[in-house]
Order: structure tokens, then C-alpha cells, then sequence
């Protein structure tokens, strides 16, 4: 007698559609309403559904088997199980079913990673399909061959494939359809690079959720929408959504719904680094959720947060209970992830202890006890015929051989796994790999084979640039272990092979990869791929002579590299080959030094501590090329920083004479190329003033700004052209319609704004409120703009750096690319705003000139404020920093 379950449908219509068309959409909806949604770091390819499915009666049907192997993530057995229900509906000639069963099995297929097949199953079934192409068992096909097309790097297929989903389930009028393949294309949207149409997209997804009744298809959907918009970086109303899906949760007393949006939401509060929120988020959903699964999901999230925090004592009380949920798994690849993931968990906690030389608990299990964990993990997923959760589980057991040092063993571990990984095309999973077997022969002095393994992770790593946010939410958690050590290990293993004999060719891999990190940071500041386009190396723009002869500028470009033992420095000299020198100095002096020598900038009353801290850092950047550049009569000088470097002005360093501006000019580069590199010359200044003396009442931190209309009138007097937008007129639409509206060559914000490392917190400040940084790009340029048409100097004058945040100049850096100007001009750290009017004046009166550069206009303002008697201390004039575009 077959069993009765409870039915949850998330379609309004499917009670209305066949059983076996309730089974097709229970396979849709577990995959591919997820797509566009974080994949939890806890099982990073499990898409259970259970709060999305409608739990169909359970029979002996092949297909219903199917289903039932599927959802327990045992897709090897699934696969056989719906190869058979296949062979049996050709024979009965049922071309409906058929077609269904082939969808499915193209479902399957995918999650093996095996895509030749999945491509095979989805084309027969569509094709079976052909006479129904207006039907709702059509569109379900195709959302399984568009989420297909984007395993397959095929993202405009993808977006077509839904575009068709959703005009079928207008007309079938099947409103939960039509807004899962709305996810669905804002994220094919987001993978091609087009930000702004996703976000538009998930919007009106919003907006028709908003416009539904109460209901468990509401909390799942708007729980998808909270999902969707974290990947994408609108952390608020990313927020809004989930906190709204849980309420709906609430109100019904559905404790699955309501486990579910409290774990996204301590997914959320751990990826805003509120670390105590996420901690009782994941407590709730443990407390609540009825299925095992999801509970041992929260508890392994749990877990992990609390080692991460410190919190030992807490973590270790949890294992045994873990340990024995765990026991309790049926063999999948759901369970075989939970095994890797507490292995991991298992391993940092050992560690964790060492560091403290605390002694854990007899009882907790030790290295042998996670390595033989891990072996029996190979071993099942092995038995499942899932290659990828067999590649996944011999990274972990690589590390942890790697971790006991044991080189040979994890060496041949490290091999096995990647094989598979190459031959299942997962590339998350395979740039771990092959950075972990670069690490094992570079112990084992094999430098060729070494660097080689590296090459080929960075490479993966930017063929995943614009979905590495997706792949694997645990890098948007720890980019600085998951991404940042592998670039810098790169770096000291390609310098370390030279052997004290310097290749240029090689100096110029290292620098090139340093750079490959820095827009690696900045993809992960915003969670996307940002910095495209036509741009000119910086060393031609270094050896050629300035195209136009009213500019004369010979630059030099310093590339400093921060290593764990050394602090490395490439220099590039106009028609030079590469310089490099070093100092032997750790990690965290240079950070330590650079963090004092910070401090004490911007205090007005501490010249002579500013001279004698730069000073330290002038001899390790500058010290040892300092005749080089007076004998190649150098005079701008153009910096790719690194790391904390980054934080400081390097026209505040001091040779013990005098300070760096005094002799050159100086402008900063986010990376190695450079963004049409022409001067503003014969182009009359066309200026966009916009400006707050009263910053709003909801930003009282923020002190007024009496003397904006004083800087306002001293670029006027420079003789700029300029259309101003001054307290109250100065609101995000209006400057969005005035930028629009005129070819403004130059934008300057004359209000307060802060640099952060979080996205979210940077922003400057208009009469209506903060303008994020994520709204600079639909503010100041359109993506569909020619790059004649971007604004050629964005100036903001009143910003700071977030205190406390030593990673803070990485939003300086972001706002310059999202803004997409030529050039930024910016301050570090909140000035005295009198000085800042003279400051301003002279360097629109200086450019307006039209024969100097714009390092050499900022370097003459600068000067004019030292000379100045009341001025003279370096918190004054050396905030300033210019970005992108010298000349």
C-alpha cells in the first residue's frame, strides 16, 4: 500500500498537472530554484529542497525510485535507476514520460559533474517535447537545460532558455514558475558581467512577491530572493527578504520554513562578520529544523563559526552529538560533504589547541582518527560512483597529510584527486588541488614541477572570476585563505627560483600575478568581476615619450610585494629592464610599522614622528634606487601598492631631507594597465560640483562642513565651468540626472564619505542619505558608454578611511573602478576643510593650465599647503592620493 504524504506545492497551479509532472517539477525546483543562491559553505553541491518540493505519494515506479536516490544524493544509483525507467517507456511508447524521465536523468547526470550525457538527455527529452512546446512540462525541461548551459560556461544560452520559461508560464499563468525563472536569469545576468540588469531583475521579483498573499510558497520564494541578493552583495535587502520569509515561517508555524530562513540568515550575519548573530541564527535552526539533514547542515555551520571565533570549549561539547547525527547518514553525497566538512572542522580545532598549547580532551578524536574519517569518506564516495565527492574528499585527506608533513602520501593523494577533478570539469574544487600540489613539491624542492601546479591554479582561479563568489560561498567567508595566500605563495616561490640571480622574465610573472591578486580583491569587495576593457601596459606609458609635448612627465612605477619574510620591491625605470630589491623584515613588521607611522599622520602636532617613522619606510621602498631615479631625471613617480601600504600617502615618506612630494610628483595604480592614458589637455574643464555642509541628522558622527561653498567658489575663480548641486539640490537622483544630462569631464563631491573594506560601508554622503559605493557605476557612467565618454577626473574631497579597518584603502581603490573615471583624486583621512578650499583651488588653477599633468597639479597644491605657515604638518597636504591616469 503506498504511503500518503503531506502535500506542499510552491505552484499555486500544479495540483492541477499530472503526478508525473509533480515529480518532473520536484527535480526543477530542487535544482534550479538554487541556482542564483549561495551555496552553503557547509555542503557546497548540496541542493536539498526539502522546503521547496512537493512531496509526491511514494511508489514503486522507476521514476518515483528515481526521485527518491536523487533527493538522498545518491545520483550514481539514481542515474541507473532512470536509465531503466527510460528503456521502459520507450517499449510502452509513453513519449510524456519518457520525456520526463530523461529531463531527470539530465538532472543527475549534472550533479556528476558528467555533462557530455546530461547535454544527450536534456536534446532527447526536448526533442520528444517538440509538439508541446507551450506546455509547462516544455518550460520545466528547458530550466534544466538552461541551468545546464551555465554549468557549461554558456550563460547567453542560459538567459535565452529562461526568457522562453518565462513567457510559457505567463501564458500558463503559473506565477511561482515565472518568478523562479526570473531568478534564474538575473543570475545568467550576473555571470555575464551585466550587475545592474540582475539586481533589476530581482527587484521586480520583489516587487510580484510582495504583491502575494501569505503563504509557504511566499516564505520560500522571498527566501530564495534573500538568497539571490547575498550572492550579489545587497546585503540589506538581502536581509529584508529572509527576515520576511521568516515571519511568513512564523505565522503558518512551518518549522522546516522557518529553520531554513533562520540558517540563511546566519549565513548572512557570518558573511557581515557578526559573528555573535550568525552564532544564535544557526542555534535556532538547529533547535527548530525537523530534518536531519538541515539540522546537521546548522550544526556543522555552527561548529565551524564558533572555531573560527575561539570559542574551543563551546565546539568541543558539540562533537559527540554531531559525531553520532553524523553515524546515522545514509551513504550520499549529502553525507559524505557533512563528513568532509566536520573533518576540516576536526582539523582546525586540533590545531586551534596546539597554538594555545592547551591540551584537548583525550576523548576528542585525534589526527589518526580525521585521517582515517577522511579515508572511509573516499571510500563511500568512491562506492557512489561521485568522482566529485571523491576529489573533494582526497583534498582533505592531501591536507591533512600535508599538515603532518607527510609529503609522498599527500603528494599521491593530491594527484588521485586531481585527475578526478579534472575529468569531472570542476574547477572549484581543482584550483584547491593543484595550489595544494604546488605546496607539496615546492617542500619537496622540485621548483619547475612547483611552479607549474601554481600557474595552473591561478589560471583556474581567473577562469572562475566572475562566479567565484558562487562556487563556493566559503571564499566570500575567507577570501584571505582561500584565495590571497595562493597569489603570494606564487610570488615567493617564483622569486625564490631565481637563486639570487634576477630574470626579468620571471620579475615581470610576479608582478603581473601581484596584480592578478589585487583585482582578485577587488572582485571580491563587490562579488564581481569588475575591471574590463581596452588599457595600455604602464611601462609603455613609462618609455615612451608624452605624445603631446605640452606635458613633459618621466615616470618611474614602483611595485612593492609584501611577503611573509620579506618586504620585495620591482621597479620599473623608463627604458629599463626590471629592477628588484628586498629587505628581510616579516609580514608583521611591516605591517606594525606601517600602522604607527598611520596613527601619527594624521595628528598635526606630530611632525617630527612622521619624519622619523616614513623614514623607515622611504628606506625599504625607495633608498636603494634613489640615484637611479636623479640620474634617469625621474620626476613622477607612479606606485602599484600592496597590501597595508595602501593605508599611507607616500608623499609623507622622508628621505631624512626631505619629504617624497618635494621631489616628485605622485600618483597610485590600481593594477599593471592603465585606462586611456592621455592628459586633459585643449579639453575646456567642464565641472559637476556637488556638495553637503550639513551631513543628514541620521549621520551625526559627521561633523558640518562650513567651508564647501568657500571650495565651491575656488574652483569657479580657477576659471572651471561648473554646474553646482549644493546642499539640499545635492541628492543621489539629482546628481544621476546632471551627470546624465551634460558631458561633465569632471565630478567633484565636496562631502563627507568613507573607505572600507566592506562594500556595504562605503559610501559618501548626499542630502538624502548614503550613495554606496555599488551605486557609483549607474550614477557616474553606463555600461554602454564608450570609453570617450567616462568622466575624466572624479574628485572627492572630504573622505576618510574607516577606522580600525586596516584594509579600509581597498574601498578607495573599489570606488575608483566602480566610478569608472580616468582618474580619482581622494583623501585618506578627514582634513581641516579651510585648507582643503585652498588645496582645491590651486589644483583647478594648475590644471586648468593645460600644460601639467595631473600628478604635477596635485603635487603644486600639495606644496602650496605645506609652504603655508599654518598648514605645514603632513595631515594637512599628504591625504591626498591620486588613482588611475597621471598624465
Amino acid at each position: 500500500m503506498p504511503i500518503k504524504t503531506k502535500t506542499r506545492d510552491f505552484w499555486p497551479h500544479s495540483r492541477k498537472i499530472s503526478r508525473f509532472l509533480s515529480l518532473l517539477l520536484y527535480f526543477v525546483v530542487s535544482l534550479l530554484c538554487v541556482l542564483g543562491l549561495p551555496v552553503l559553505p557547509v555542503l557546497p553541491h548540496n541542493l536539498s529542497s526539502a522546503s521547496l518540493l512537493t512531496n509526491a505519494t511514494i511508489t514503486n515506479s522507476p521514476l518515483e525510485q528515481g526521485k527518491i536516490l536523487y533527493d538522498a544524493g545518491r545520483f550514481t544509483e539514481a542515474v541507473q535507476v532512470l536509465q531503466q525507467a527510460a528503456q521502459a517507456y520507450k517499449q510502452t511508447g509513453d513519449k510524456v514520460k519518457l520525456a520526463i524521465t530523461l529531463s531527470n536523468l539530465s538532472l543527475a547526470y549534472q550533479q556528476l559533474s558528467e555533462f557530455t550525457e546530461a547535454q544527450q538527455a536534456i536534446s532527447e527529452s526536448l526533442k520528444l517535447l517538440e509538439v508541446r512546446q507551450n506546455s509547462q512540462i516544455f518550460a520545466q525541461s528547458l530550466e534544466i537545460q538552461g541551468r545546464l548551459q551555465l554549468l557549461m560556461g554558456k550563460p547567453e544560452a542560459a538567459l535565452v532558455s529562461w526568457q522562453q520559461t518565462e513567457k510559457i508560464y505567463q501564458q500558463t499563468h503559473n506565477d511561482s514558475g515565472l518568478l523562479r525563472s526570473q531568478i534564474n536569469q538575473a543570475q545568467a545576468w550576473r555571470t555575464q558581467g551585466f550587475y545592474r540588469r540582475a539586481i533589476q531583475m530581482l527587484e521586480i521579483v520583489n516587487q510580484q512577491l510582495q504583491s502575494q498573499p501569505d503563504s509557504l510558497e511566499k516564505a520560500v520564494g522571498l527566501r530564495s530572493l534573500g538568497n539571490a541578493l547575498l550572492i550579489s552583495g545587497s546585503l540589506p535587502k538581502s536581509q529584508e527578504a529572509l527576515k520576511q520569509s521568516l515571519a511568513i515561517a512564523q505565522s503558518l508555524e512551518s518549522h522546516h520554513d522557518m529553520a531554513a530562513s533562520l540558517f540563511s540568515l546566519g549565513n548572512h550575519a557570518r558573511k557581515q562578520q557578526q559573528t555573535p548573530a550568525a552564532l544564535t541564527y544557526y542555534q535556532q535552526a538547529i533547535k527548530l529544523s525537523p530534518s536531519p539533514l538541515a539540522k546537521i547542515s546548522a550544526q556543522l555551520n555552527y561548529l565551524s563559526l564558533l572555531i573560527e571565533s575561539q570559542q574551543l570549549t563551546e565546539a568541543e561539547s558539540l562533537l559527540p552529538t554531531i559525531q553520532s547525527q553524523l553515524n546515522q547518514l545514509s551513504p550520499s553525497r549529502t553525507a559524505i560533504y557533512s563528513q568532509i566538512n566536520y573533518a576540516q572542522s576536526l582539523i582546525k580545532l586540533e590545531m586551534a589547541n596546539r597554538q594555545k598549547n592547551s591540551t584537548p580532551d583525550s576523548q576528542l578524536p585525534n589526527l589518526p582518527k580525521i585521517a582515517q574519517l577522511l579515508a572511509n569518506t573516499v571510500k563511500e564516495a568512491h562506492s557512489l560512483g561521485d568522482r566529485r565527492a571523491e576529489a573533494n574528499a582526497l583534498l582533505s585527506l592531501g591536507n591533512l597529510y600535508e599538515q603532518t608533513k607527510q609529503w609522498s602520501e599527500a603528494t599521491n593523494l593530491t594527484q588521485q584527486g586531481l585527475i578526478l577533478a579534472q575529468a569531472t570539469i570542476t574547477p572549484d574544487i581543482a584550483y584547491r588541488l593543484q595550489w595544494q600540489l604546488g605546496r607539496l613539491l615546492w617542500q619537496q624542492k622540485e621548483f619547475p614541477g612547483a611552479i607549474a601546479a601554481y600557474d595552473a591554479a591561478v589560471d583556474t582561479i581567473k577562469s572562475l572570476r566572475s562566479d567565484l563568489a558562487t562556487i563556493n560561498q566559503d571564499i566570500q567567508f575567507n577570501f584571505r585563505d582561500s584565495v590571497e595566500p595562493l597569489y603570494r605563495q606564487s610570488v615567493e616561490l617564483l622569486l625564490q627560483s631565481q637563486a639570487g640571480q634576477p630574470n626579468a622574465k620571471i620579475l615581470d610573472q610576479a608582478r603581473k600575478r601581484i596584480e592578478a591578486l589585487q583585482l582578485a580583491e577587488i572582485d571580491n569587495f563587490f562579488q564581481e568581476a569588475c575591471l574590463e576593457g581596452k588599457n595600455v601596459i604602464l611601462d609603455q606609458v613609462a618609455d615612451q615619450e608624452n605624445p603631446n609635448t605640452a606635458i613633459f612627465s618621466t615616470a618611474a612605477i614602483f611595485y612593492p610585494i609584501i611577503l611573509p619574510k620579506q618586504l620585495q620591491v620591482i621597479v620599473k625605470l623608463p627604458n629599463q629592464p626590471l629592477q628588484l630589491y628586498s629587505t628581510n623584515i616579516t609580514q608583521e613588521e611591516v605591517e606594525k610599522a606601517v600602522s604607527k607611522l598611520r596613527k601619527v599622520l594624521v595628528n598635526p602636532t606630530a611632525t617630527n614622528a612622521v619624519k622619523m617613522q616614513s623614514q623607515t619606510v622611504y628606506n625599504w621602498l625607495l633608498k636603494p634606487i634613489e640615484s637611479d631615479l636623479s640620474a634617469k631625471k625621474v620626476d613622477t613617480l607612479v606606485f602599484v601598492l600592496d597590501g597595508v601600504l595602501r593605508n599611507i600617502p607616500m608623499a609623507s615618506l622622508y628621505d631624512g631631507q626631505k619629504f617624497l612630494i618635494e621631489k616628485y610628483a605622485i600618483a597610485l595604480s590600481v593594477s599593471l594597465q592603465l585606462q586611456n592614458p592621455h592628459p586633459l589637455v585643449k579639453q575646456p574643464l567642464q565641472a559637476l560640483i556637488a556638495g553637503l555642509s550639513q551631513p543628514p541628522a541620521d549621520f551625526p558622527n559627521f561633523a558640518p562642513l562650513p567651508a564647501i561653498k568657500s571650495e565651491v567658489k575656488s574652483i569657479s575663480n580657477a576659471g572651471v565651468a561648473t554646474t553646482n548641486l549644493l546642499d539640499q539640490q545635492f541628492t543621489s537622483k539629482a546628481l544621476e540626472k546632471e551627470v546624465n544630462s551634460f558631458p561633465f569631464n569632471v565630478v567633484h563631491l565636496a562631502t563627507h564619505g568613507q573607505f572600507s573594506s566592506r562594500a556595504e560601508e562605503t559610501f559618501i554622503l548626499a542630502a538624502d542619505g548614503p550613495i554606496n559605493v555599488k551605486q557609483f557605476d549607474s550614477l557616474l557612467r553606463s555600461r554602454d558608454e564608450t570609453q570617450a565618454q567616462a568622466v575624466e577626473l572624479l574628485v572627492l574631497s572630504a573622505c576618510q578611511t574607516a577606522a580600525g579597518d586596516k584594509r579600509a584603502a581597498l574601498g578607495l581603490a573599489g570606488t575608483a573602478i566602480r566610478a569608472g573615471a580616468r582618474s580619482t583624486l581622494a583623501s585618506l583621512w578627514q582634513i581641516d576643510d579651510e585648507s582643503t578650499a585652498l588645496f582645491v583651488g590651486d589644483f583647478y588653477q594648475q590644471l586648468k593650465k593645460g600644460n601639467i599633468s595631473k600628478a604635477q597639479a596635485l603635487r603644486h597644491a600639495q606644496l602650496k599647503i605645506l609652504q603655508h605657515p599654518n598648514y605645514r604638518a603632513p595631515s594637512f597636504w599628504s591625504a591626498y592620493v591620486l588613482i588611475g591616469n597621471w598624465l
